[in-house]
């Protein structure tokens, strides 16, 4: 099974180290391009240097040709910004593209209760994994 990984930037390590216990697991999987730099480079996500970055790589395209390739999505949704399990512009429109798509969507953690996606995200029925990857399995 592919899984392509989705998530804030911010969790970049935590999405190196869902790929290795994944990969363990006997899954392929997906991360997006030159994680490791916004490892290194945490000023990356804050800055305008990012659209820049993203435009110059054509990130976008390339992770939805990997969601497209893959058999399913799995958000890393973890705490930022004073919000819980957080998921942002980017990951929200991943999520709905995996939907549209047919994917199953697998989210590391409950739903955030952000008010302008809490309604989409319950109807793209995600699987909550509770913070285990291990679920995964239940389901496919």
């Amino acid at each position: 099974m592919k899984l392509t990984v989705c998530g804030s930037m911010k969790f970049a390590s935590q999405m190196q180290e869902a790929k290795k216990t994944l990969e363990d697991l006997g899954y392929d999987v997906v991360i997006p391009d030159l994680a490791e730099d916004y490892i290194e480079h945490p000023d990356f996500n804050e800055s305008q240097k990012s659209a820049e970055r993203k435009i110059a790589h054509d990130f976008i395209r390339k992770h939805y040709q990997e969601i497209m390739a893959s058999d399913a999505i799995l958000v890393l949704n973890y705490d930022k910004n004073d919000i819980k399990n957080y998921i942002g512009a980017n990951t929200f429109l991943e999520i709905g593209f995996a939907h549209v798509l047919h994917k199953p969507i697998f989210c590391l953690h409950p739903l955030p209760d952000q008010a302008y996606i809490s309604s989409e995200l319950v109807a793209m029925q995600a699987i909550i994994l509770d913070g285990d990857l291990t679920r995964i399995s239940n389901h496919v």
